[in-house]
């Protein structure tokens, strides 16, 4: 990086910067990115992993955003077929229910709920325009039970059913930076601006650090786009200017719970509005479920923890509209992030009524920055970004990333037929093979060709989930895993699929590591122990009942670079 200089430098790893570097490059432009942690480790990796257009915004009348939001997620349904699938969303009605979802008024006694639900919800298929998945349907309370019989039927009428897709954010991120570096991006993560290079008031570089060695270097470039979300403001002020940027961080929380406890189905749920108004969704997710989430306000942004008090509000819900009783002892982990919403200044709204929409702003020092947007319109928001640079270039711009397949995605309909066969061939479970298939693509060959050179690699990691051993040296070869975190968390969900959430694992996953990037026993043993001390710092921070395995031996110390 030192040693070129860029038309385009790229601040951030999460889905955002990673679409601003692949639109810049795809465009022509010789583009870096750098990313302080490790890729998606921020918002990019907390979502509800749904690519959706956001029904609870059609009652707000922001119906340009649910359009953007509609045409982005047929995008990706059809640039990136292996990450995003559809998913159906089965809405129940109850007797006396008087909001419509989302809604800011009510109606008396739930008369005519159906008809307006109906209306909103034909609405949403008309807005998706000739990439609707499917169109809604009212169906009866026998259908709304057989689809999700974990609801309570006391009181349940009838229901609708509607579509929307589903991805795994992490996953979708790496498909990006590798998509990126594919046409020729130059990529880093752990890599931190710590300041600007300025010449004649106009910001030229930026100085970098690489967190394991410490070393700096100045990275040049003609455009400096800021795609750092929560962190945008505070990237701004390393200018030394006052930042344009207003950022209003909200706390998303979600619980990772067993589809079998749930007697969940294919169908997500979305269960009857929260008094606060909050829509609150169980998603299907291997054999786990996501439900979530929250929308509060912020907290250590740079250490995200679940509370128990939020614990406890999900599962009031939870139990108050399914036939079960549920506990903390149920879930099997949960996780928090922030979405970085914009905040106009001198407004005190709070962050469930600040708008998802993004903004393409330009600092006078000639920053770009963009805020806002939501993990469904990364496209849209990355492309916004890098038209501002082709107009300043005095250039047309173009859009190249409306029709091009993101990694492992091309000819997929023929390439998952092979995909399958192959991994039937190498004795892999039909649950590794679908994972195989939904988390790499066509990219899964990579990975059986490490089975082939080595059939232990073909061993599970964990015993119930579809992670194979080859998954790690694969992470450590072609996706820049750089951690046992990296792997267990972003490469891998092991981290939240995992009733230990990978601490029964991490010890033999850091060995597999420490022979792919030469570490010592000591650093081998330091990065294991920093990430059972951050698996410990959640659970005591969400005051759970203890899980066997996870703090049983007791609080680790971390390393020097955790303290």
């Amino acid at each position: 990086m030192q040693n070129n200089h860029f038309d385009v430098l790229v601040i951030g790893g999460g889905v955002t910067g990673a679409g601003v570097a692949l639109d810049a490059v795809a465009r022509g432009y010789k583009v870096a990115l750098i990313e302080k942690k490790d890729f998606a480790s921020g918002t990019s990796s907390k979502s509800t992993k749904l690519v959706h257009g956001g029904i609870r915004y059609l009652p707000e009348f922001d119906f340009a955003l649910v359009h953007e939001a509609l045409v982005e997620r047929g995008l990706l349904l059809q640039n990136a077929p292996y990450l995003v699938r559809p998913v159906e969303f089965v809405l129940p009605i109850y007797k006396g229910d008087r909001h419509p979802v989302g809604m800011p008024f009510t109606t008396p006694g739930g008369v005519g709920l159906s008809q307006l639900l109906n209306i909103g919800l034909s609405l949403y298929d008309m807005l998706a325009g000739r990439r609707n998945i499917r169109w809604h349907r009212h169906i009866s309370r026998d259908k709304v039970m057989k689809l999700a019989p974990a609801l309570v039927t006391d009181g349940l009428k009838e229901g609708f059913t509607y579509y929307d897709a589903q991805t795994n954010d992490a996953r979708l991120t790496l498909a990006l930076i590798r998509t990126a570096a594919q046409y020729g991006a130059t990529i880093t993560n752990y890599t931190e601006a710590v300041s600007f290079l300025e010449e004649k008031g106009k910001v030229i570089g930026v100085t970098v650090r690489d967190k394991f060695s410490s070393q700096e270097a100045v990275v040049r470039a003609r455009h400096v786009v800021n795609a750092t979300g929560i962190y945008a403001e505070q990237v701004e002020e390393l200018t030394g200017t006052e930042p344009q940027i207003q950022i209003e961080p909200s706390k998303g929380v979600h619980l990772v719970l067993s589809r079998e406890d749930l007697k969940l189905g294919d169908a997500a749920i979305v269960l009857p509005e929260t008094e606060d108004k909050r829509i609150l969704f169980i998603v299907p997710w291997g054999s786990r479920a996501i439900y979530g989430t929250t929308d509060t306000g912020s907290g250590d942004l740079e250490h995200p923890a679940v509370t128990h008090e939020e614990i406890a509000y999900l599962l009031k819900y939870l139990n108050r509209y399914l036939n079960l009783h549920l506990t903390e002892r149920d879930i099997v982990s949960a996780y928090a992030g922030y979405r970085p919403l914009v905040k106009p200044r001198n407004t005190n709204a709070s962050t469930a009524k600040l708008s998802r929409t993004h903004a393409v702003l330009q600092s006078s020092s000639g920053i770009v920055s963009i805020v806002g947007g939501k993990l469904t319109t990364y496209r849209r928001m990355a492309q916004d970004t890098v038209d501002v640079l082709s107009r300043r270039d005095n250039t047309k711009p173009v859009h190249p990333t409306q029709s091009l397949p993101l990694q492992g995605s091309a000819d997929w309909g023929k390439a998952q037929e092979e995909v399958a066969r192959r991994g039937i061939a190498l004795g892999l479970t039909p649950e590794m093979i679908q994972h195989m298939s939904r988390s790499y693509g066509s990219v899964a060959h990579t990975v059986f060709d490490l089975i082939e050179q080595d059939a232990a690699l073909a061993d599970p990691l964990i015993a119930d989930l579809p992670y194979v051993k080859a998954e790690v040296v694969y992470a450590c070869r072609h996706e820049m895993a750089m951690t046992p975190e990296d792997v267990l968390s972003r490469r891998t969900s092991i981290i939240l699929e995992d009733r230990q959430r990978g601490c029964g694992v991490v010890s033999e996953v850091a060995a597999v590591m420490a022979q792919e990037l030469g570490w010592s026993l000591t650093q081998q043993e330091a990065l294991t122990n920093d990430y059972l001390y951050e698996v410990q710092r959640q659970m005591a921070a969400e005051k759970r009942p203890e899980q066997p395995g996870v703090l049983e031996e007791g609080m680790v110390s971390p390393s020097p670079q955790q303290m």
